[in-house]
């Protein structure tokens, strides 16, 4: 490649990582000034205009760039983002699977090159040249560049492995991705990312541990806020502020009202700090009798500083390592009192982290797989009060349960596919094949793309599993009211349901669930133990497949479940509010005091009211 346009080549990528398509296009013209029928230009434009949303302009691109040379990467990559926008996952899989393993290559190659170049000049075999400082100079610029692209790919390819059912692969790419960036902030983007993925799938509990406690090492330079001259009464009004990206239309919107609308204002004040997007649900939560704040687009010093001066006793994050995670904001440590809830089921990793919110069933103080970096905080009941309402009306519940008019069981998961692991399709394969005649229901966004249903029967078929009785439906607004149809929902694991199972109860639906190790793979045994439904709580991965069937055979059983399950979770503990917040707030109270106790002494009388 000519030197000059390695040169605006080089300027270009900077700039797409700077979030710049125009000035791309700007160098791109330079580099078809200096050649009109350059491969890299039309591929730069291309990619630019995917950025700038004309998909058909960085198709048509694209295709030019690789009429000019075959196995450009750049065009290739390119077509990978246009098959993401056109919802081609096939595609995507493939393109992204060359890209990375040709990427990886060329890498190798440049590495080599430059290595043995260096090696020359080291064992003094001849005097180093301009022309050899202008060639190491082009490797470096030239392995910048495939660099760049690999992270690209990387990243890109993570949604569409995780749309296809691959966390473990989403995953391993999204590590890979954490260290090719040399911003602090993005790297630990893309591993928080990684961490989220993680718990698709078994982790063995000391790695787990390991692999968040990994998390905090990106904010090491940060320097966390002291609170110095904070009042450190242990019986104050106390100041819980939550923290969300997800103060929305949004599976975390079925557990908020408890917090927001049953606490106790006489002792406490609640203030809600939202980093997301606004809708309907946002108008209706700031509404409450709550104080808000719109920390959407705040750099995370900045957001916590304004958390600082709203003396925030307690900060409890309600997101975790999911989409848009508040914690590089919590790693300033904003609060002198932090713990992670709701929105996640793992430990966060970070040390400005005190606690996180469990119960007895998902981390019982014996037999308990810790994976915690935080102190385990244990209500007695659900860590979960489910109450929905915020984002529709509930729909009514068809009290004749489905094998009464269909003469078969109708078994059903309704959870992201991507929960569903090797394992879960072999037990469910031994269901299907102890009930005779029974049919599956999968529903989710994987199988609103014929790529994605194809991609499952692929998977399906490998295991032997009998295809022709499963039905596979696309995510759709009424799926509530499509639980009508289902007998027994048939939970994931290791990474079981939480507003999946909070819902299927609701609309009448027996779930059978397995028990796990981890708080999260015991998420549902806590809501159906809650739910007081004990009985379908299964303690390995056979007697999950035993009570599955069992279940079947007891269609007076199933009936009963459809005709009174609402009803029973209405007046459980599951969906107790004041029971819920009360005992939280004792929990509240209990972590201040104990920070008050440790607190040094000259801080809790100078301020003591």
């Amino acid at each position: 490649m000519d030197e000059k346009i390695l040169d605006w080549v080089t300027l270009a990528e900077k700039f797409s990582a700077s979030g710049d398509p125009k000035s791309m296009r700007t160098a791109a013209r330079e580099i078809f000034e200096l050649d009109k029928n350059s491969a890299e230009g039309l591929a730069i434009m291309a990619e630019s205009s995917l950025y700038l949303g004309n998909v058909e302009e960085a198709e048509s691109l694209a295709g030019y760039a690789l009429s000019v040379e075959a196995n450009h990467l750049r065009g290739r990559l390119v077509l990978g983002g246009v098959a993401i926008k056109n919802l081609k996952l096939g595609e995507q899989l493939k393109i992204f699977d060359a890209v990375i393993a040709d990427v990886h290559a060329e890498l190798k190659t440049l590495q080599t090159r430059s290595n043995d170049l260096a090696r020359q000049f080291k064992l003094k075999r001849r005097e180093k040249t301009p022309a050899d400082e202008e060639l190491q100079q082009q490797l470096e610029k030239k392995f910048f560049i495939a660099q760049s692209i690999l992270f690209k790919a990387l990243g890109w390819s993570a949604n569409s492995f995780y749309l296809a059912g691959d966390p473990a692969r989403a995953a391993a790419n999204l590590l890979e991705a954490s260290t090719l960036t040399d911003r602090a902030e993005q790297a630990a983007e893309f591993y928080s990312k990684h961490l989220f993925l993680k718990n698709y799938r078994d982790v063995p509990p000391k790695q787990a541990k390991e692999l968040a406690r990994q998390y905090n090492s990106f904010f090491a330079r940060v320097v966390p806020f002291t609170h110095d001259r904070k009042n450190f009464d242990a019986d104050k009004k106390l100041h819980i502020g939550y923290i969300s990206p997800d103060f929305r239309e949004h599976a975390l919107a079925n557990f908020l009202l408890p917090l927001l609308e049953n606490y106790d204002a006489e002792n406490f004040s609640v203030t809600c700090y939202s980093t997301g997007k606004k809708d309907f649900v946002t108008e209706k939560l700031k509404a409450l009798q709550v104080g808000w704040r719109d920390l959407i687009g705040k750099e995370p010093l900045t957001a916590a500083r304004l958390i600082d001066g709203d003396n925030v006793d307690i900060l409890v994050d309600l997101s975790g390592h999911s989409q848009d995670s508040c914690l590089p904001i919590l790693a300033h440590k904003p609060a002198p009192v932090q713990i992670c809830a709701l929105g996640y089921t793992a430990s966060t990793g970070l040390n400005t982290v005190d606690y996180f919110l469990s119960d007895k069933i998902c981390s019982p103080k014996r037999n308990f797989a810790d994976t915690f970096t935080e102190k385990i905080l244990r209500l007695d009941t659900c860590c979960f009060c489910y109450a929905p309402g915020l984002i529709r009306d509930m729909p009514a519940q068809e009290l004749r349960a489905p094998v009464l008019k269909n003469g078969f069981i109708t078994f059903g998961n309704f959870n992201n596919f991507a929960k569903v692991s090797e394992d879960v399709l072999y037990m469910w394969r031994a269901i299907l094949d102890g009930v005779p005649h029974s049919r599956l229901i999968l529903k989710g966004k994987i199988f609103s793309l014929d790529d994605g249903r194809q991609l499952v029967r692929e998977r399906l078929n490998k295991l032997s599993f009998p295809i022709n009785r499963v039905e596979f439906r696309p995510y759709s607004p009424d799926y509530l009211e499509q639980y009508n149809e289902i007998d027994i929902a048939l939970d994931t694991f290791p990474y079981t349901g939480g507003t999946t199972t909070c819902e299927a109860l609701y609309m009448g639906v027996p779930v059978v669930t397995f028990r796990g190790k981890t708080h999260g793979a015991r998420l549902s045994a806590s809501i159906l133990n809650s739910a007081d439904v004990k009985e379908l709580i299964a303690n390995s991965p056979m007697d999950y497949v035993k009570k599955a069937i069992q279940l079947s055979k007891r269609k007076e059983l199933i009936a009963a479940y459809h005709v009174g399950l609402r009803e029973h979770v209405k007046i459980s503990a599951l969906m107790d509010r004041q029971k819920y917040i009360r005992e939280l707030e004792k929990i509240y109270r209990a972590v201040w005091s104990d920070f008050c106790r440790s607190a040094p002494r000259k801080k809790f009388n100078s301020f003591k009211i």
